[in-house]
């Protein structure tokens, strides 16, 4: 190999871009439209455009990659991870093409690509697995008869794919077809294949998966376990190595069971073998990911072993470096993952400018990041942002330094989940090393949405804030006495803050709440103040009239409200349907005309893997449809215009 293409994008092309030029090897890049001003297209030494914006136009298109390939002069291809990194079609296409698959073998892929004939092999090779019904192609009625023998509660879960789509929980008989029946939808939307499995729920168990590595030669290591117990609707959220959970007797017996079962389909590559680990210790095969996983910096920091780098000498045909005796676990690692998203709106992917970056530091602190000041997020792939890695002499060090390293970085602009991961990190049945896939349920989820949105406090210093500092809009200093007034809005809430200067800051009205503030030092985006006698700091920015605020452990976006027209915010609604994020219009449920009532879905907009349905504000008639299926809309975009019944407009 001397030159390698990255078909991926974000966090993950940096990281094998970084590590394809430290091996010594030319490293090219394949960007989007949407993906042009990215970071990792300037970390690579070429870098060649894809037409179009969405996975299908670019990334997950074949002819594509592979014609790029051709034009840079590639000769290697590494997928990196989602996309086209599990596609056996895609890796027989870069051997028709002369060039080398930084991967697994088609057969191997293909093998471990359908849940249900991957774990009758690993059956028939003797690896632990769930009890469940398999068979391939199976029919409504063949899974509901077979639903009996299963058991309650049971799992039904989609055959192709991962990620957690088309995986539905069903604990009573009644509601199993009802999941069956989603299941196949998400599923054959989301992987274009409807085949379901089932498998008997393990109930409150650790997820714990092995990372192995398989030359050319034959020879096939593990190198110890991460546990992803941590999860949020089936997506992993905190990940660590190695398992609280796991002694040196279960590592080495699910060490042996994750090389049988690479051995069974000639693995040679590097990819992780995933298990359920119940109360007893009993342990069964999930699935295999024939691929670098999104996790796999806590393998690296605990080992010392480099994984891309160990994917790029096997594709060469080198034999493994490591012998499996001489395989050390030192320390602890635990990684999180930043995505845009807003706890506080049901976790709804965000779109938008990075306005200000300071990524976490710190002894022992690793960032695998994808974005930079001024990089636009786009609502066409994956909202993750970036990894934030810790590593320390035990779990509670690393705990430590990562939970510290979260609170100092700063990320403006958008909102991000950091408030929500740094809330895991803190709960006492995470810090104990008990943590389960039953800890993030949904009284979790709604504690965390409820922290997410502002408090009085949060709002004063947002006021403050557009005060203090040293931009365009503040256009009066401590020395007057003037009463100011700001309005911000969030989702459905609006509030009123009052705010007066003094000699010692601000004196601030919210609601019935009052704030004395002092303001220490400020600058053109954060500002140090004094609250009760504490002093602290906030980062921020404005930009039209969204204000993006950052306390450390607490992130916040407020629509800045102050110079629109005055709205009853107890209003029934609108009648206008506008959307409430950037993205592609997949399906529109309703017709000019149609009678709808209150809540009622009109259409669902798509973005970042997520789909959106939003709803009428009222009672009324569709009398406008101003999109179709397939269009690209905008943020607040007017969709759907509802002519509101009398009753409702008379309350509006």
């Amino acid at each position: 190999m001397q030159k390698v293409l990255i078909n991926n994008r974000g966090e993950i092309a940096c990281r094998v871009i970084r590590a394809v030029k430290a091996e010594g090897y030319q490293a090219v890049a394949v960007f989007s439209e949407a993906d042009a001003d990215s970071p990792f297209v300037s970390m690579a030494d070429e870098a060649i455009g894809l037409r179009g914006n969405t996975p299908q136009e670019t990334y997950l298109d074949i002819d594509a990659v592979i014609e790029a390939a051709r034009r840079s002069g590639a000769d290697a291809i590494h997928p990196g991870y989602g996309f086209l990194s599990e596609n056996a079609a895609f890796a027989s296409a870069c051997q028709a093409a002369n060039i080398t698959f930084i991967g697994p073998s088609p057969e191997a892929i293909d093998a471990m690509g359908n849940k249900g004939a991957a774990k009758r092999l690993m059956i028939a090779a003797g690896v632990p697995c769930i009890p469940g019904f398999e068979a391939a192609g199976a029919s409504d009625p063949e899974l509901l008869e077979a639903a009996g023998d299963v058991g309650f509660p049971l799992m039904v879960k989609a055959a192709a794919g991962g990620g957690g789509r088309g995986m539905r929980l069903v604990s009573d008989p009644l509601q199993l077809q009802a999941a069956i029946t989603s299941a196949r939808q998400e599923s054959q939307s989301a992987f274009a294949s409807s085949e379901l499995i089932l498998e008997r729920a393990v109930l409150d168990a650790r997820h714990i998966e092995v990372q192995i590595a398989a030359d050319q030669h034959g020879q096939v290591i593990h190198l110890g376990e991460r546990d992803c117990s941590v999860q949020r609707r089936h997506q992993k959220v905190i990940e660590e190595a190695p398992s609280p959970a796991v002694d040196e007797d279960l590592r080495g017996r699910m060490g042996q069971a994750a090389i049988l079962a690479a051995k069974a389909v000639e693995y040679r590559g590097v990819g992780t073998v995933e298990f359920l680990v119940d109360e007893e210790g009993a342990f069964f095969f999930l699935e295999m990911n024939t691929r670098l996983q999104v996790e796999h910096p806590v393998t690296e920091c605990v080992t010392g072993v480099d994984l891309v780098s160990l994917q790029l000498a096997i594709a060469e045909g080198e034999p493994l470096p490591i012998a499996q005796s001489e395989v050390r676990i030192e320390g602890h690692a635990i990684e999180v993952r930043i995505y845009a998203e807003d706890p506080s709106e049901s976790f709804r992917p965000q779109t938008g400018e990075v306005l200000k970056y300071s990524p976490p530091s710190g002894e022992g602190i690793r960032v695998d990041s994808g974005i930079e000041e001024g990089v636009i997020i786009s609502p066409f792939y994956d909202a993750m942002l970036s990894k934030v890695i810790a590593f320390g002499a035990t779990r509670e060090h690393a705990r430590r330094r990562l939970v510290r390293a979260l609170q100092d970085s700063k990320l403006l602009g958008i909102i991000t989940n950091k408030a929500f991961v740094l809330q895991l990190l803190d709960h006492p049945v995470f810090a104990s090393g008990a943590a389960t896939t039953n800890l993030i349920d949904e009284a979790l989820l709604a504690d965390a949405a409820e922290r997410a949105k502002p408090t009085s406090d949060n709002l004063a210093l947002a006021a403050i804030a557009l005060h203090a500092g040293h931009g365009p809009w503040a256009n009066w200093s401590n020395a007057e006495a003037m009463l100011r007034r700001e309005v911000f809005v969030s989702g459905d809430d609006q509030w009123l803050v009052r705010l007066r200067a003094t000699e010692q800051g601000f004196d601030v009205l919210v609601g019935e709440d009052h704030f004395l503030v002092a303001v220490d030092q400020r600058g053109d985006d954060w500002l140090v103040y004094r609250m009760g006698g504490v002093q602290r700091s906030l980062a921020y920015a404005l930009k039209d009239d969204v204000l993006t605020l950052d306390f450390g452990a607490k992130t916040l976006s407020l629509i800045r409200a102050t110079y629109r027209p005055p709205q009853n915010i107890d209003a029934a609604g609108s009648g206008e349907i506008l959307a409430s994020t950037e993205g592609k219009v997949t399906n529109i449920l309703v017709k000019v005309g149609d009678r709808v009532e209150k809540h009622q879905p009109l259409l669902v907009v798509e973005a970042m893997k997520m789909e959106h349905r939003h709803l009428a504000d009222g009672d009324g008639e569709v009398i406008a449809i101003e999109v179709i299926e397939g269009q690209q809309v905008r943020n607040r975009q007017r969709l759907v215009k509802v002519m509101l019944s009398d009753d409702e407009e008379a309350q509006s």
